[in-house]
């Protein structure tokens, strides 16, 4: 919460009315997020004065960085608040304000037809519980009844509209307003942003009168959320102003498409940064497997003092357990220890993934059991990570629990279930667990249902039964199915249908290397090596490259990496010597 004192007053902006906008730059990850801030003036009573509360049409977090744009607009709207003081209005406006922002849409709807007098906040009040409630066609019912609106109320219908989808209904009602402030143009070009409208969008920024920093985030964010980095980096040239948002929106679309360097270069010249900015640089990394770099740029947050949040943790988990770094994991996990996260759901998740995928499905289900609260994502996690170390009686046993506590379980369950079923070898029980799926949960098997079903036959011999089911499946059979598939027929020695598999595979994949490595082994095993030279030269003709194996093991919390011969590791004469002395 923040607030501005002004002339006495204490005019408070609160987030009541998360209204149409865009996710920007970073959304994912709880970046950016664009709030029209459209509710009524409300007030209370406190030690016999009356301090009046304004809420602003703001947009957070951009609105941190531009004071006099949060100053224009309370100018603006404050001149009505001294005008609305009936101290009854007030309290019940505020009570209007309190039962929409808990959900409680009937009672702030009685307190409004209840009240005797009302003024043109009350009015937008109860209009704007409903826009935020999805009831736009309520809200416009009211407006239209309306004998007196203001700016507020033009723009928390259009935000409404954006909100429920209905953007060409909001630009209709946009064109009616009697005159228009920029948060009214600010929320049509988010609305066309988030609707994938940019040409409309860049169309009606080129036709505003007045624009500010917010304009330009929006526009810019639009053009890097469908990957056009020059437009928005033309956009972010133009600005004349930019803040933190600017600058996180530029770095996100480049890591996003890959370019972390770029990232990393626009990241070294910002002139201010915040833990927003830190994060995107996190995530970049991890997105492009580059783990190791994540973690340093962990390591520099506490250097430079800079505090970490929610995202932050459950990053640069997410980068520890893509490496199998359970030294970096638990170092983070300390740090994690000493903040206010050490209780949050979602960070208790990460922590769960990270140790089941380094290995220590031990301290993950420590880890699970200590959580003070519990999601369907802690489950699927446990259940997941027990199935995945072969302890598949303990997975099916979470399972179980999981349903006693009420907590009913999504179709990432079930792939965590078949996983378990499938690395136990429980065919009987991974049907039971397919049908019933549908049948008690309403869940229509997916793609990787099935894969988990074709694997658990594939791998017990049921082969005929495998290929029935694909031929039944609700959906295409995907590369991943036939690649299970024919995985199993080289284990089994079935030739025949392993070029069907390989077949079906490759009209898919053609460029799919494994495909050709398992059908000349499956060759191989048969003795057919006039066959396995025709897979190779096939693999040679189309250009088909097998990528090299990869290993890696981490030592002193730094990850050494390695890849079929690859010579680039400082220390590789060392470690070649080391190999031929245990070889003799």
């Amino acid at each position: 919460m923040e607030n501005i004192l002004r002339d006495g007053f204490s005019i408070t902006v609160k987030t009541l009315f998360r209204s149409a906008g865009f996710y920007g730059a970073g959304s994912r990850h709880g970046n950016a997020k664009w709030y029209q801030n459209l509710f009524a003036y409300v007030g209370f009573r406190s030690s016999g004065r009356i301090k009046f509360f304004h809420t602003l049409n703001i947009t957070t977090p951009a609105v941190k960085q531009v004071p006099r744009e949060r100053r224009k607009i309370s100018d603006h709207y404050s001149n009505k608040a001294f005008r609305d003081t009936d101290p009854d209005v007030i309290s019940l406006n505020t009570m209007i304000t309190s039962h929409a922002q808990n959900g409680r849409l009937k009672e702030a709807r009685q307190v409004f037809d209840d009240m005797s007098k009302r003024s043109i906040v009350s009015w937008n009040a109860i209009i704007a519980a409903y826009a935020q409630n999805r009831r736009i066609n309520d809200a416009r019912t009211l407006f239209d009844k309306m004998s007196e609106r203001d700016m507020v109320s033009w723009n928390v219908m259009i935000a409404g509209y954006v909100q429920d989808g209905r953007v060409d209904d909001a630009c209709q009602l946009f064109e009616e307003m009697p005159e228009r402030d920029v948060v009214s143009w600010n929320t049509i070009v988010s609305g066309y942003i988030r609707y994938g409208r940019i040409e409309d969008a860049q169309q009606l920024f080129d036709e505003m009168p007045e624009r500010n920093v917010v304009s330009w985030n929006a526009l810019m964010s639009g053009y890097v959320q469908i990957g056009r980095l020059e437009d928005a980096h033309r956009i972010f040239d133009r600005a004349p102003r930019r803040n933190v948002v600017s600058w996180t929106t530029m770095i996100t679309g480049y890591a996003q498409h890959g370019n972390m360097e770029r990232a990393h270069e626009l990241f070294d010249k910002m002139p201010e940064r915040n833990v927003v900015s830190w994060n995107a640089m996190i995530v970049g990394y991890v997105h492009n497997a580059q783990s190791e770099e994540a973690f340093k740029f962990f390591s520099k947050m506490e250097q430079v003092g800079m505090k970490r949040n929610q995202s932050t943790f459950t990053s640069v988990l997410s980068g520890c357990a893509s490496l199998a770094a359970m030294e970096q994991g638990k170092r983070v996990h300390q740090s994690i220890i000493k903040t206010r996260f050490k209780s949050d759901v979602l960070v208790g998740n990460a922590l769960v993934t990270m140790y089941a995928k380094c290995g220590s499905i031990e301290d993950a289900q420590k880890m699970f059991d200590e959580m003070p609260e519990r999601d369907i994502i802690s489950w699927n996690a446990i259940i997941a990570g027990n199935a995945q170390h072969g302890n598949g009686e303990d997975a099916l046993q979470l399972f179980e629990q999981m349903q006693k506590t009420g907590m009913k379980p999504d179709h990432i369950t079930f792939v965590g279930v078949l996983s378990a079923c499938n690395h136990t070898g429980l065919v009987d029980q991974g049907w039971h667990f397919f049908e019933l799926m549908y049948q008690n949960f309403c869940i229509t098997p997916r793609v990787e249902h099935y894969a988990c079903m074709v694997d658990l036959l594939g791998r017990s011999g049921h082969l005929e039964e495998a290929v029935d089911l694909i031929n039944k499946m609700y959906c295409e059979p995907h590369a991943t199915i036939w690649g299970t598939l024919l995985g199993a027929c080289r284990v089994h020695a079935n030739l025949e249908l392993a070029k069907h598999a390989a077949k079906r595979l490759l009209e898919l994949e053609p460029q799919n290397a494994a495909a050709y490595v398992q059908l000349a082994n499956i060759y191989a095993i048969s003795g057919r090596w006039e066959d396995v030279a025709n897979v190779r030269k096939i693999m040679k003709n189309r250009g088909v490259i097998k990528k090299p194996g990869c290993s890696w093991i981490e030592i002193n919390h730094i990850v050494h990496e390695f890849h079929i011969e690859d010579r680039s590791h400082l220390q590789m004469d060392k470690i070649y010597q080391k190999m031929e002395r245990s070889d003799g």
